[in-house]
């Protein structure tokens, strides 16, 4: 099966890319959108490129870059009571909700800013660039996903 690409968003405050460069490989838990769901779940596959983008940060961008490191599998955050990402209709038996794993693979030496990829011919059509695009989850093409790369290792040596 062909390599699939991907954005994938995270709020620093929550997990950044430092942190992922720290730790290695993480389990990206906790997603609660049935379309983003569908995408770790039946199309994410090991080896897939992730850009990773940090919302809700100063500027909002692309940090980095990841791969998906496990398939999809449930979330077992899902049926432990107490817990944030805690889901009653979730079992083992039926799984509502998936996650995957995310490797490490570089961190940029600065975000590449949501306004700068707006800005960029041949991202016209980029899923984060569009209004009202709000999901955590989402597919890139190849030439999306060069493009960005190419714009994150512009700045000063970036960090792998």
């Amino acid at each position: 099966m062909a390599r699939r690409y991907w954005l994938m968003k995270c709020e620093p405050n929550a997990y950044s890319i430092e942190d992922l460069a720290r730790d290695g490989e993480t389990c990206w838990e906790g997603v609660r959108n049935f379309q983003a769901r569908n995408f770790m779940r039946d199309d994410m596959r090991v080896g897939d490129a992730v850009l990773f983008y940090a919302s809700n940060a100063d500027p909002s961008g692309v940090s980095g870059l990841a791969t998906i490191t496990k398939a999809g599998y449930p979330d077992h955050f899902a049926w432990k009571e107490g817990h944030k990402y805690f889901d009653g209709r979730s079992t083992k038996a039926a799984p509502v909700w998936f996650m995957v794993n995310l490797g490490f693979v570089e961190a940029f030496a600065e975000t590449v800013p949501l306004s700068t990829l707006k800005g960029v011919k041949g991202l016209e059509e980029m899923k984060v660039v569009q209004k009202g695009s709000r999901l955590s989850v989402q597919p890139v093409a190849k030439t999306e996903y060069d493009i960005t790369v190419r714009l994150g290792r512009k700045t000063k040596k970036a960090v792998s």
